[in-house]
């Protein structure tokens, strides 16, 4: 017989054997990953929240004077002019109690000095090439002729479609125009309702006519509205 002593098999492990080193540190090390992303994420929401919570009255501010600003290009500088809110379907000089300002579309009914109305501005915004354009359209409700129109926001495509905002022969064409526009290729001539669209960005400047065509046709007949009530 030898001497030497017999060795067995190693234990598998999970017989009662202590766990390979290493796999009780690994198991700290993910949970303390995870409570890191936690705490992580939790802050990044918060100072996203805190952002928002200190530039909101700065961004509404600037929204409001850009706002101000196109009112008084589209109407050609009126005196003064009411703000009308459109509630349930019809336009009020104030909303009911509870009901936030913010939240509700509004038109601009601009006067001259003897308080005279000259026309009314309002905001529209429909899809254009790439998103959505928004623009301030200036009209008389009587006749539907256009007093002027302001792209306010547009993301089209650069040297192309963003003509529709720095091209002045195409946002010149606009005052005194007569709804509904009809979109052109070559030189409208003297067409009361034609405007003749820009080469390169078609999409995009018959949008601007189809926002404008569509906000008229809406926003006519509800100030028509107000001003019979208001007599």
């Amino acid at each position: 017989m030898s001497g030497h002593a017999h060795h067995g098999p190693p234990a598998a492990p999970g017989s009662g054997s202590a766990p390979p080193e290493g796999v009780e540190r690994k198991s700290v090390a993910s949970w303390k990953l995870l409570l890191t992303l936690a705490v992580a994420g939790g802050a990044s929401g918060l100072l996203v929240v805190l952002v928002y919570l200190i530039t909101r009255p700065a961004i509404e501010r600037f929204a409001g004077q850009r706002e101000e600003s196109a009112v008084r290009e589209v109407l050609k500088a009126p005196v003064r002019w009411d703000t009308l809110y459109l509630v349930s379907g019809a336009l009020v000089t104030a909303p009911p109690a509870g009901v936030e300002r913010s939240g509700l579309e509004r038109a601009y009914l601009g006067r001259d000095g003897d308080g005279k109305q000259i026309g009314v501005a309002v905001t529209a915004k429909e899809p254009g090439f790439q998103e959505e354009l928004e623009l301030m359209i200036g009209f008389d409700p009587a006749t539907g002729a256009l007093s002027g129109m302001k792209v306010l926001d547009q993301k089209e495509t650069p040297g192309l479609g963003d003509k529709i905002e720095r091209d002045s022969g195409f946002t010149g064409q606009f005052p005194g125009r007569a709804t509904p526009l009809v979109g052109v290729k070559g030189a409208p001539g003297s067409a009361p309702d034609k405007v003749q669209t820009i080469t390169g960005a078609t999409i995009s400047s018959r949008a601007v006519i189809r926002i404008i065509n569509h906000a008229v046709a809406r926003w006519r007949p509800l100030v028509e509205a107000y001003a019979r009530g208001a007599r």
